[in-house]
């Protein structure tokens, strides 16, 4: 799993807004090759199936940026994505929409398969787990 070097540097640069700015998650297959510098959205790898759609699908922001009890961490959730279709899917990209802006990559570890129903489902959105947390 990566945190994407854009991401970082655009943090600093203002350049993402998850109180804003619409973020998507795309499917990939074990033929992409997204790592930390991944800068933008790419089909390249990208999984390819009756019920996905290109680009995948918009994220909900459920937990908007918050600093944690400990004061340390900031973090932010989402909402699971849900997709009526069978895939195989080896890992995610989160980016903005717009300039397509990578935020991070989420590989699977092998390939997850579905015959029906295909979920991503996020951590809960603590300071401890929630998938994007800044310290």
């Amino acid at each position: 799993n990566f945190t994407c070097n854009v991401f970082k540097t655009g943090l600093m640069n203002g350049d993402f807004d998850f109180s804003a700015d619409t973020f998507y998650l795309a499917l990939y297959t074990n033929a992409a090759t997204l790592d930390a510098n991944t800068t933008a959205y790419t089909a390249t790898g990208e999984v390819v199936a009756d019920g996905y759609t290109a680009g995948g699908q918009v994220l909900t922001v459920s937990t908007t940026p918050t600093v944690g009890p400990s004061g340390t961490v900031a973090y932010i959730s989402f909402d699971n994505v849900t997709w009526n279709a069978a895939l195989t899917v080896r890992g995610v990209l989160i980016y903005k929409a717009g300039d397509n802006g990578a935020v991070c990559v989420l590989d699977f570890g092998s390939d997850k398969t579905s015959n029906s129903t295909f979920t991503v489902q996020f951590p809960s959105a603590t300071n401890t787990s929630a998938i994007i947390r800044i310290a």
